[in-house]
């Protein structure tokens, strides 16, 4: 993924009454990360692909950034990350029209319209990187954010039973939602998508 094919960073936005501001995510941001994956709730982390509270799992989010592999837009506020919205696509050919979309926002940032931001920014991504289809994937209990997706025009593909366990020892269903990127450009207006991207 170059620089050519993504929106300009960084830009500020207005929630509220707060700034933030959006930016790509780059090797300085190790700490900052970390600092932030460590005052997620434990639930959060269950339907993330590595324990990001982890450097190693950090590390290895950053080399795959360097290496074009995924695109990760941070939400930043008075010096820290409070949120971000990552694109992972698939490097199998017949699979690289899709990509994994993964949003997670700070605890005392949620309700706000960040997710919702940060879901409207990988889409605008996508379509310069010429992806297709996006996929999510929560468990059932996280109402708030399939509320958001739903919201955005997600509609439930897939319910995966007993797909994810926590550290003691529960399982839960994991929900796979999907979106068309051309559909959700098509409709963006409906969403507001349009005055948060300026119009593009």
């Amino acid at each position: 993924m170059t620089a050519e094919t993504v929106r300009t960073y960084p830009v500020e936005r207005t929630l509220g009454e707060q700034r933030v501001t959006l930016r790509l995510m780059t090797a300085a941001d190790r700490e900052a990360v970390l600092a932030f994956a460590r005052k997620l709730p434990e639930h959060d982390l269950l339907f993330l692909r590595r324990d990001i509270t982890q450097p190693e799992a950090v590390d290895d989010w950053i080399g795959e950034i360097s290496r074009g592999e995924i695109l990760t837009v941070l939400a930043e506020s008075d010096g820290e990350v409070v949120g971000y919205g990552t694109i992972h696509r698939n490097s199998l050919r017949w699979t690289a029209h899709v990509a994994e979309l993964r949003v997670t926002v700070a605890e005392g940032w949620r309700g706000r319209g960040l997710g919702r931001l940060l879901t409207q920014e990988a889409f605008a991504n996508a379509l310069g990187l010429g992806i297709e289809k996006m996929v999510a994937q929560m468990t059932l209990d996280q109402r708030g954010a399939i509320a958001t997706f739903e919201g955005l025009g997600f509609r439930p593909e897939a319910l995966l039973r007993d797909q994810v366990k926590d550290r003691e020892g529960k399982k839960h269903d994991l929900l796979v939602l999907s979106h068309d990127v051309a559909r959700f450009e098509a409709t963006r207006s409906a969403y507001g998508v349009a005055e948060a991207l300026g119009g593009r």
